[in-house]
């Protein structure tokens, strides 16, 4: 008999059991996507947190603004990489893959942005992503000079460390309740 492996180290609620309005969003992401993504069961385990939590990633990440969706997930995936995060590297790099078309760039930015194909930009955009997420106390003006010269406002540097921000929360719940990534995710994108 095989035991699937756990998704959390902490309880995770029945479906039937999560209140109407959390479950109704779990079974529109089960729809879209064929399966439902780990980290909704594990976070359903504290609904008030679960509503501000995908709140504030939807906020961030479905937004319109000068950041396109890929190099959002790209500041995900390359911070997430920094923070030892599986769950999110493994989960947002299939989310990359899609929505760059690209699987060759979501690996690189998955493991080394800075030899990834990418443009100068976008290789702006993670450093100062990066400095968010490993050093904020160090942020500048200079940093933001530096995304200015690639065209970025100071709007798109909110956004860049707001969603490099965000993500630090996140790595850090996934590694505390040792979130494993769904094998949907590993095939995702990839053909």
């Amino acid at each position: 008999m095989t035991t699937e492996p756990r998704i959390s180290r902490f309880p995770v609620p029945e479906l039937a059991d999560m209140p109407g309005d959390i479950r109704e969003r779990i079974l529109a992401v089960q729809e879209k996507a064929g399966f439902i993504p780990n980290v909704f069961l594990v976070l359903a385990h504290r609904p008030e947190e679960f509503r501000a939590f995908f709140a504030y990633h939807d906020a961030l990440m479905d937004k319109p603004g000068n950041l396109t969706k890929a190099e959002r997930e790209m500041i995900v995936v390359a911070t997430s990489n920094l923070n030892q995060c599986q769950y999110c590297v493994i989960a947002h790099g299939a989310i990359l893959r899609i929505r760059a078309k690209n699987p060759l760039i979501a690996d690189q930015v998955a493991v080394n942005y800075r030899k990834a194909d990418i443009t100068d930009r976008q290789k702006a955009m993670l450093d100062f992503a990066v400095k968010v997420s490993q050093a904020a106390h160090g942020v500048g003006d200079d940093d933001l000079a530096a995304l200015a010269a690639h065209g970025f406002t100071e709007e798109d540097a909110w956004d860049i460390a707001a969603i490099a921000a965000f993500f630090g929360l996140s790595n850090r719940l996934a590694n505390v309740t040792s979130m494993r990534p769904n094998d949907e995710f590993y095939t995702m994108g990839r053909g």
